[in-house]
């Protein structure tokens, strides 16, 4: 017997809006629903299942922050600390009108970039470099941090929210440095691992890829759905000798790994009985650093790698409308992934439709 929530999304598939979708509720004891819809593959009729790997983009930068927020923990990274305490060669500068107005000059910010203000995205970095082109993992993630050092600056550090790759990509090179290990290996050691994420990476394996769920967007008349690649990152995507980390958003990952992640949040730091971040850190990592800012998905407010709902929830959407959510309020987590650049009539009101439900069956 099809679930309230696999009722309600399957019209969205079935006017062609939605091309499938996996939806998971947990609890912070288990996962409660965990639901898949529609197509991974349209075109070859490939059912969606509850194991599909997606591409979860920008919800890869709470792995980040955690990241940074594990060796602020041990004492071994300050939030409040320039950036070039860590990174010396870090020395970005800013554009400023001469005082006759004649001519553009670079000049040092009035204060330099902090280890918060580059997870809170107050940095004033743009959001990626130049060399990040035509896609964002071609480069070693030193050799794109030292680009973003010769970016000018957009605004003066502290003063202004401007969501930036290149902050979070920064900060995720200091954990390299004070770590001494790539940035993909701490996080194995200190988080997947020990979480038991066997499916968050990036670099999908064969096996993963052919679980891969297939990306839309809306065809040109926004009446039906076409596929299409991407475009961020370099195919093939098992590719480890061109493609490289990407912490501000290059991961895949499955629901029931995210889930694990978002319970250990929603427990206040632990899951299973092991211990991974204080209260205090969730705290600070959920705190409101950027005053108010519109960040769509529900989201009115940025943390330190998390944004935030005026309701006390936090999380991230990712790039190809994907989204996790704690909600210490309700005593829920939510996951919900899909793979679309825009959607097909009211495609965009599945995510509403499965978010209410949760709520409405699940909430303590």
């Amino acid at each position: 017997m099809a679930s309230d929530i696999t009722r309600v999304l399957q019209p969205f598939v079935d006017r062609h809006e939605l091309a499938g979708a996996v939806a998971l509720v947990a609890s912070r004891d288990k996962i409660l629903s965990l639901e898949a819809v529609g197509y991974a593959d349209i075109a070859h009729q490939k059912r969606m299942t509850t194991d599909a790997v997606f591409w979860v983009a920008s919800m890869s930068k709470p792995f980040a922050s955690t990241a940074v927020m594990l060796l602020a923990e041990e004492g071994k990274v300050r939030l409040d600390d320039p950036v070039g305490k860590y990174l010396p060669e870090f020395n970005p500068r800013i554009m400023v009108a001469s005082p006759d107005g004649t001519q553009v000059l670079l000049q040092k910010p009035r204060h330099p970039i902090t280890v918060r203000q580059l997870l809170g995205h107050r940095s004033g970095m743009p959001f990626k470099s130049s060399l990040e082109t035509p896609t964002l993992d071609l480069f070693p993630l030193a050799l794109r941090v030292k680009s973003y050092a010769l970016e000018p600056l957009m605004t003066e550090p502290g003063t202004e929210f401007s969501y930036s790759n290149a902050g979070i990509n920064t900060a995720a090179h200091i954990v390299e440095v004070v770590s001494g290990m790539p940035f993909e290996e701490f996080l194995q050691r200190r988080l997947l691992g020990p979480l038991g994420m066997t499916d968050t990476t990036f670099w999908p394996s064969a096996a993963q890829v052919a679980r891969l769920a297939k990306c839309y967007k809306p065809n040109a008349a926004a009446t039906d759905l076409e596929e299409t690649t991407i475009s961020q990152l370099h195919y093939p995507l098992t590719d480890r000798s061109l493609r490289y980390p990407m912490p501000g958003g290059g991961l895949f990952s499955t629901a029931s790994d995210l889930v694990k992640f978002c319970r250990m949040l929603l427990n206040g730091g632990t899951l299973a009985g092991r211990h991974f971040l204080s209260a205090n850190s969730i705290q600070e990592l959920t705190r409101n650093q950027s005053g108010p800012a519109d960040l769509g998905y529900g989201y009115s407010a940025y943390g330190l790698g998390f944004e935030l709902q005026a309701s006390g929830a936090y999380g991230h959407p990712g790039a190809c409308a994907t989204d996790m959510t704690i909600d210490p309020g309700h005593g829920l987590v939510t996951i919900w992934l899909v793979q679309h650049v825009g959607f097909a009539g009211n495609g965009a009101k599945s995510e509403a439709a499965f978010q209410q439900l949760a709520i409405r069956d699940f909430a303590n």
